[in-house]
């Protein structure tokens, strides 16, 4: 589903009919054209309607989108500190310096911090921040849709 959906409304009125009969197509290049069917007099008019997200799901886009960023930074520090990234390069100092925000509320909650074999480290506390965080994000947007007045 794309963020503006297009509908074509098209509306039917013959003869042999009261009222007009209402149907919904694809939207067409012609949509907002009126043509008329010599054969069994019928005209059709067309118009496009243009529907967009309401509220509540931007707000549940944007939630899943920081949670989501936040999720990539500390899956990408538990995969530079398996593969032994160098500490001293920049960019690796910078993804760890900035999840270890991300990481802080969590540490200690285990006893064991890290496991480490011949250099490669196993973040144990990222791995429960990474549980943490996406059980936080299930709540927030829980808490959203509650709030919401369409259907999910």
């Amino acid at each position: 589903m794309t963020e503006t959906e297009k509908r074509t409304e098209v509306v039917e009125q013959s003869a042999d009919t009261v009222g007009p009969t209402v149907t919904n197509q694809p939207a067409t290049p012609a949509a907002g054209s009126a043509t008329t069917d010599t054969s069994s007099r019928r005209s059709y008019v067309g118009r496009t309607v243009r529907i967009s997200p309401s509220g509540g799901e931007v707000a549940r886009r944007v939630i899943v989108l920081i949670f989501g960023l936040i999720q990539i930074l500390i899956g990408l520090r538990v995969l530079l500190l398996l593969l032994n990234a160098r500490e001293a390069n920049a960019l690796v100092r910078f993804i760890l310096d900035l999840s270890q925000v991300f990481v802080g509320p969590f540490e200690g909650i285990l006893r064991t911090h890290a496991l480490q074999s011949s250099g490669s480290i196993l973040d144990l506390d990222a791995i429960v921040a990474l549980i943490g965080w996406t059980v936080l994000e299930l709540i927030v947007v829980w808490i959203i849709n509650i709030f919401r007045r369409e259907p999910v």
